[in-house]
């Protein structure tokens, strides 16, 4: 169960960056049978593997790992952060502008 969860999360980053199974195994040397099993759970990769492939996808364990690793609040901001880096310009500036109010705001309270 686990498995499938981190491979299809695998699978979604590898999208987002716009590579094909083929594409991601050439990159890091594996097979793309090999990128296929782990995407679709039936197979959990080792340790140095692993490495490779998180590596490969730009990401950190955490992002994989996430219903796994109890969310924090450093993974929270991570994860947006990683989200808002893939917006336009102006829909970055718009929400860092909300954020920063709402830290003014939350500063206020205490």
């Amino acid at each position: 169960m686990i498995d499938r969860r981190i491979g299809e999360r695998i699978k979604q980053r590898r999208e987002e960056l716009g590579l094909t199974q083929e594409q991601f195994a050439e990159q890091l040397g594996l097979t793309t049978n090999y990128i296929s099993t782990i995407e679709r759970g039936a197979s959990f990769p080792r340790y140095d593997k692993l490495v490779a492939i998180i590596n490969g996808l730009k990401t950190s364990a955490d992002s994989i790992f996430c219903d796994v690793i109890e969310h924090t609040t450093e993974y929270r901001a991570t994860w947006l952060s990683e989200k808002i880096a893939g917006l336009p310009p102006e829909e970055q500036q718009r929400i860092l502008e909300i954020i920063e109010l709402l830290i003014v705001q939350a500063k206020k309270k205490k």
